[in-house]
């Protein structure tokens, strides 16, 4: 009796970041070559299986695109369990019933924290389903490292290297704001990396005179200038972002020149650095190894330097943030960065 080929579906949900069309690839490739499983790409995240959008992949259809930024099948935002009125449709039970519609054995959700948290809802309602973990913030619960990460680590890092020569010529203070809302895992390591003289984190409180005084002092050591990084989630008045506030109040507190900048979304764009390609293609293969001994309901993770996987039910609704024993906190402290004047 000849066993019926396994259907799965990709999708691709929540910001977008550098490292998606590998894990796509990766998926893709292993259970068409190695597993003979039919493949669909569902279009737009969560959306594409609410509309029945979709369509079916194929190896030459993932051919060439392990160096492309972005997502060949498109993503968006949409939480299908979020209540939007009481006229809503019911978006969980369509999923399910379009999931079926389509015969899938297993739904593969790459995306970060909140594609996490829908999948395991998803798994709960009893569909079979494999989440990979993705995002430049590096906060997912449960992972050492998302993809995405390395590939704004080096973006963040080259714009706080070339911020160093501007500050240096005009002797001014450099203000610069690296995504992370709740996380400050971006924002620590391209600070270190970069070579920046205060870091603020949202997990760490900060006071503007201990960073204003810190900063005077290095004035009057003769240092001509300082860079600043901040990650957008530190604590700032609603409606202003954390690196005009922070740049006003140095200002305002120090008299030195100060100027701000906003790296946005330039971090989470164009082609994956080598480490992400390898990590997002390592857990795309070792998710279809999941599907392939049916063993669903699990995220893939790394934990340390192994590849494996945890439960989804308990990664939905969890956030990796930096502890304030991490070792990089200590070690930037010896270096005498200024954390906000609260470490330790």
């Amino acid at each position: 009796m000849t066993e019926t080929r396994k259907k799965i579906g990709i999708l691709t949900a929540g910001g977008d970041c550098p490292g998606l069309n590998a894990a796509i690839r990766g998926v893709a490739k292993t259970a068409i070559v190695k597993h003979d499983m039919q493949v669909f790409g569902i279009s737009s995240g969560f959306l594409g299986l609410i509309n029945k959008d979709y369509i079916e992949l194929t190896e030459s259809s993932v051919s060439g695109i392990l160096t492309l930024g972005g997502t060949i099948l498109g993503t968006s935002r949409e939480k299908p369990f979020k209540k939007t009125g009481s006229l809503s449709i019911d978006k969980p039970k369509l999923i399910k019933e379009h999931y079926k519609e389509l015969g899938l054995d297993c739904l593969v959700c790459i995306g970060g924290n909140g594609t996490q948290k829908t999948a395991a809802g998803l798994a709960a309602e009893g569909l079979n389903i494999i989440g990979i973990p993705k995002t430049i913030d590096n906060d997912v619960w449960g992972t050492d490292q998302t993809f995405g990460f390395d590939s704004a680590l080096n973006i963040a890092t080259d714009a706080i290297d070339r911020l160093h020569s501007t500050a240096n010529s005009h002797k001014r203070i450099m203000v610069i704001e690296i995504m992370g809302h709740n996380a400050g895992w971006l924002a620590l390591y391209s600070g270190l990396a970069g070579g920046g003289d205060v870091i603020l984190l949202p997990e760490l409180d900060y006071d503007m005179d201990t960073i204003n005084n810190y900063l005077l002092k290095r004035a009057k050591k003769k240092k001509p200038y300082s860079i600043v990084v901040v990650a957008e989630g530190i604590k700032s008045p609603k409606k202003r972002s954390a690196a005009s506030f922070i740049a006003e109040e140095i200002e305002k507190g120090t008299g030195i020149e100060t100027r701000k900048t906003i790296l946005g979304y330039i971090q989470r764009g164009g082609s994956p650095t080598p480490m992400d390609r390898l990590l997002a293609s390592s857990y795309g293969a070792f998710a279809v190894e999941l599907i392939a001994n049916n063993d669903y309901g699990k995220m893939v993770a790394m934990v340390k330097d192994s590849i494996t996987s945890i439960l989804l039910e308990d990664v939905g609704g969890k956030l990796r943030l930096v502890p304030v024993e991490h070792p990089m906190l200590e070690r930037a402290s010896g270096l005498d960065i200024c954390l906000g004047g609260k470490y330790k």
